[in-house]
């Protein structure tokens, strides 16, 4: 294992064709050298997200359009966001020093499952003071995925949002942010997540294994689906009209890909629903948000299972089942003792 400050090499998780979760190995690859304002990030924590394994297994099949067609071509090292110490400043790099603790996000650009990460300055902050590297791992995806939604729900205080999926890695900050902007929250979960949700701050749980959340004659203005398995009819069926359906996340084949763009236009077109989806869009001043909410104890991760970066496989299997609570973090052998 290399992980001295001279060395040229270092451990990561790479995978080299599309596949199940054992097609992602622990290799030594090229460590990378900063260029002009980015700066060298030592990793402590990174996470395995839904956009991690999907783009690992190819679904859905478009990935291959943006990824390659045959096999990955461009991210082989998954892993979007991380939290760990500056090691080295690229040219004009001058917001940090080395020693720095920050954490921050490679976006589509992935990377973060490895020992080392270069990222652009301006995509990182300082790690909260109150707040583990570990847990500022944690928080970027899910937490800038739901800001994001939330707002171009239109989110306001006073209204009354339906939060399906409310404990995954977007559902957990959507259940906290929703509650910070005043809305009154119902979430929607299974059984073992009742009380994680609530203790989030949900108003009223769901346990979809037990309940039809769309059959208790509610109304809400808002449904945010976090997970794109709410189903269009049931979510309509308690959506005030008009109102905006958030569909994030899902996947499957070309064939239901199109139905569900044609259910959109659909709910346009009659005026059913607004349904807003897409892709994230997230800012340094989202990021700058979150730590702030982070600082003011109003946010907070939540951390399911942790693996180290020989274990990644069986984390990728883990995410993939569809049943974690919050994130699951790599901590990564390297990484020195947090201050």
């Amino acid at each position: 294992m290399t992980s001295t400050m001279g060395a040229t090499t270092m451990k990561a998780a790479v995978y080299h064709r599309y596949g199940p979760p054992d097609v992602v190995q622990v290799e030594s690859v090229a460590k990378p050298i900063p260029a002009a304002n980015q700066v060298l990030i030592r990793v402590h924590a990174a996470t395995v997200c839904a956009a991690d394994w999907r783009l690992r297994k190819a679904d859905p099949f478009l990935i291959r359009l943006m990824n390659g067609l045959l096999k990955p071509s461009k991210a082989k090292v998954l892993g979007m966001e991380f939290a760990g110490t500056v090691e080295l400043l690229g040219s004009g790099a001058t917001n940090y020093r080395v020693g720095d603790q920050v954490f921050g996000s490679t976006g589509f650009k992935f990377g973060t499952h490895a020992e080392y990460v270069c990222a652009m300055e301006d995509s990182l902050s300082l790690k909260p003071g109150n707040t583990t590297l570990e847990d500022a791992s944690a928080v970027l995806f899910g937490g800038i995925t739901a800001l994001y939604f939330l707002r171009k729900g239109g989110i306001a205080a006073g209204q009354k949002i339906l939060i399906y999926g409310a404990s995954g890695s977007v559902g957990v900050y959507a259940v906290q942010l929703a509650k910070h902007f005043g809305a009154h929250v119902t979430a929607v979960c299974s059984t073992g997540n009742l009380e994680l949700v609530k203790s989030l701050g949900a108003d009223e749980v769901v346990d979809y294994t037990r309940e039809d959340f769309s059959a208790a004659g509610r109304v809400y203005d808002m449904v945010f689906d976090t997970v794109g398995c709410s189903g269009f009819t049931r979510s309509l069926k308690c959506l005030k009209r008009g109102g905006p359906y958030v569909r994030v996340g899902g996947s499957g084949s070309p064939g239901a890909m199109l139905a569900g763009i044609f259910a959109a236009q659909w709910a346009a077109m009659t005026g059913a629903a607004k349904v807003i989806g897409g892709i994230t869009k997230g800012s340094a001043e989202d990021q700058e948000f979150l730590k702030s909410l982070m600082e003011a104890g109003q946010l907070k991760a939540v951390i399911d299972r942790r693996y180290s970066l020989d274990q990644i496989a069986e984390a990728h299997r883990y995410v993939e089942a569809g049943h974690k609570k919050g994130n699951v973090v790599i901590l990564l052998e390297t990484a020195r003792p947090q201050m």
